[in-house]
């Protein structure tokens, strides 16, 4: 019998074929990494700063890295699946059980949970117009159809005439505060408008900085056991990436009624999370005094950003979260701006690809943001 061979010729085109979903689908751009910068530019890695991530610039908790000295010693070991010990710590502080929680690698992983478990080709998912990219990521792998509102902010009355006139949206994004903008709706208003979405439609209500958000103004809090028995498809996210410092580590979780969190858990694959970021995140839950300190120098440090762009003649949205964002008018491109401080050894996120003339700046600490006044001022 002759032999088949599945060598490929050189030269010859792999006409390999892939889901159909994935044909346009753009990959996330991450802010650039310090490393690359370096690599780019030739500038010395002790001159770069990064602003671009929305990382805590003021680290971790000192008891985080103290625990993950001796946890390092245990990375041969898988972490305890059950992740009880994060989960309990959670519990209390949101006055839920654990039963109501789960666990990923990252909130973004849970966002993938939930669109598997809803989403498809026969149904769409709603969202506003600018707002964290992962949620369309995401959904376009499910092959399910995207609606945006036309305001780049969250427009509750535009989000709720597209629901009415869309009977398929099987789930609805809510970033609270808005990434990569850092608008923040009020709570109250939140809630009016949850009552009037279906109960089989799913609500993600990604409260990624909410420890911020909540420090500023109470009117922006989430009470989380609150919002989870009033609603019962509403699945709420959280993350210790940012406020916890933790962004490395990869951790994040969801809070919903058991029944969902029991359907995202098919979803998830066993040791999910490592077993040193799971440690971090314990220790991390713990230091709440750390988190309160950070956040109050956040909006102290903010507060220079907003006079800096009033005296410089531009716009910024007034921000609920640790960055800001710089809008422009036709005289300047956010893109010429980034890239020139970029070539100084200052990275932070051009907003140009979501259709707006503006850059995100993560709120560094003093010494970071001098710096950065510093070389704005001299491009």
């Amino acid at each position: 019998m002759q032999s088949i061979s599945f060598v490929q010729k050189k030269g010859e085109i792999n006409n390999m074929k892939f889901n159909s979903v994935l044909d346009n689908l753009k990959i996330y751009e991450a802010g650039k990494p310090i490393e690359l910068v370096v690599r780019e530019y030739g500038i010395d890695a002790k001159d770069i700063i990064k602003l671009a991530s929305n990382e805590n610039p003021r680290g971790c908790s000192p008891r985080v890295v103290e625990v993950l000295r001796d946890e390092a010693q245990k990375a041969n070991l898988y972490p305890d699946d059950s992740m009880y010990e994060l989960k309990e710590g959670l519990a209390k502080r949101f006055e839920v059980k654990s039963e109501n929680i789960i666990v990923g690698a990252g909130s973004d992983q849970i966002i993938s949970f939930a669109l598997q478990a809803k989403a498809n080709e026969n149904t769409s998912i709603l969202m506003a117009k600018t707002t964290f990219a992962m949620y369309e990521i995401y959904g376009r792998q499910t092959g399910t159809k995207i609606l945006k509102t036309k305001s780049h902010m969250h427009n509750l009355d535009e989000l709720l005439e597209m629901y009415k006139n869309n009977s398929d949206i099987s789930v609805l994004f809510l970033c609270l505060p808005n990434n990569p903008l850092g608008e923040c709706l009020d709570t109250k208003d939140v809630y009016n408008f949850l009552e009037k979405i279906d109960k089989n439609t799913l609500v993600v209500v990604d409260g990624a900085y909410q420890e911020y958000a909540k420090v500023k103004d109470k009117n922006k809090k989430i009470d989380v056991q609150d919002l989870i028995e009033r609603f019962s498809n509403v699945l709420y996210l959280g993350t210790f990436s940012k406020a916890y410092g933790l962004g490395g580590m990869r951790c994040g979780y969801g809070v919903a009624n058991s029944e969902i969190i029991k359907v995202l858990h098919k979803l998830r694959s066993p040791f999910n999370i490592t077993t040193l970021s799971l440690r971090a995140a314990i220790e991390a839950l713990k230091d709440e005094k750390f988190v309160q300190t950070c956040v109050k120098e956040n909006f102290s440090e903010m507060l220079r950003y907003e006079e800096f762009a009033l005296q410089n003649g531009f716009d910024f949205i007034a921000s609920y979260t640790n960055f800001i964002t710089l809008k422009y008018d036709g005289s300047e491109k956010s893109s010429d701006i980034a890239q020139k401080l970029l070539k100084k050894g200052i990275i932070v996120r051009d907003l140009g690809a979501y259709g707006m003339n503006a850059i995100r700046v993560t709120i560094g600490t003093p010494t970071q943001n001098n710096r950065f006044f510093q070389v704005y001022k001299s491009l």
